[in-house]
């Protein structure tokens, strides 16, 4: 048995999110010599149920085995369920986790290189070349490809949405904290919902939030994940920009020139109506 490509296929399953339990059998598998096999896992997360199917493939000129890809079923708590096909590469792959958030409708941020196919005998591999570049992905559930698999969106980092600049914008008491900061950051950017605390009036109101790069903004959730909106506190404190915008030089010159032109419409009226 190739003992270095059995490490290496542990490792990669591993970091793929799928844990240490398959060892054994991946082991059993490659011992074999079989040309192909598959390994189940499954896992739950919040409310829905993840199954995957892990598909490795031996090479046609030598003992070792490759990770290909896996698909993934997510069975939502209502009884729907989607499924999606993730290719494997060597670097940065999407998670077992980040592809559930994926199926979930959510979006992840992935520092991406682009692939060639180094696939032998009609053998699809996927392998990241040259330079690499970072984007938020996220799945058109209206469109498909020719296999089936829901097309990737990507929003690159000329798109605009920067997560940091976004959240700066709401009263979130986490991103007082450093270290609690990168957390919420490195956790939203997996493309995870997120409990925060907002802080409404000097007091705690906690709050489930998500990424939303399409629409360069983050959406909100209350603690019974029912969908809301701005705070109270950045209600009043859009009032008052644009109370403090008629006080800026431009402002008070628009409001001496209306109130300057109210004796005027005055007068006018008060001849239309014949008095003096």
């Amino acid at each position: 048995m190739n003992q270095k490509n059995l490490e290496y296929l542990a490792s990669q399953v591993k970091y793929s999110g799928f844990g240490t339990s398959h060892e054994a059998a991946l082991a059993e598998n490659i011992k074999s010599g079989k040309p192909a096999f598959t390994l189940e896992h499954q896992a739950v997360f919040g409310a829905d149920l993840a199954n995957a199917t892990l598909h490795f493939q031996k090479s046609k000129t030598t003992d070792n085995y490759f990770f290909n890809h896996y698909e993934l079923e997510l069975k939502k708590q209502e009884g729907s369920s989607l499924k999606q096909t993730f290719q494997m590469g060597y670097d940065n792959n999407i998670t077992f986790k980040e592809a559930a958030n994926l199926l979930a409708g959510r979006a992840v941020f992935k520092e991406l290189a682009k692939l060639i196919d180094t696939g032998e005998n009609g053998q699809k591999r996927l392998e990241p070349k040259g330079e690499k570049y970072n984007a938020w992905l996220q799945l058109d559930f209206t469109d498909t490809d020719a296999r089936g698999n829901f097309k990737v969106k990507p929003y690159h980092e000329n798109y605009g949405f920067k997560l940091e600049e976004v959240l700066a914008r709401y009263p979130i008491k986490e991103l007082e904290t450093p270290d609690y900061k990168a957390r919420l950051i490195e956790s939203l950017q997996k493309g995870n919902v997120q409990s925060v605390t907002f802080v409404i009036d000097g007091k705690d109101e906690r709050r489930f939030i998500e990424a939303a790069p399409r629409f360069k903004a983050i959406n909100q959730y209350d603690e019974n994940m029912v969908r809301t909106s701005f705070s109270r506190q950045q209600k009043e404190e859009q009032s008052q920009g644009k109370a403090q915008q008629q006080e800026t030089p431009g402002g008070k010159k628009a409001k001496a020139e209306k109130q300057d032109q109210e004796p005027e419409k005055k007068q006018r009226s008060r001849k239309a109506k014949g008095i003096v």
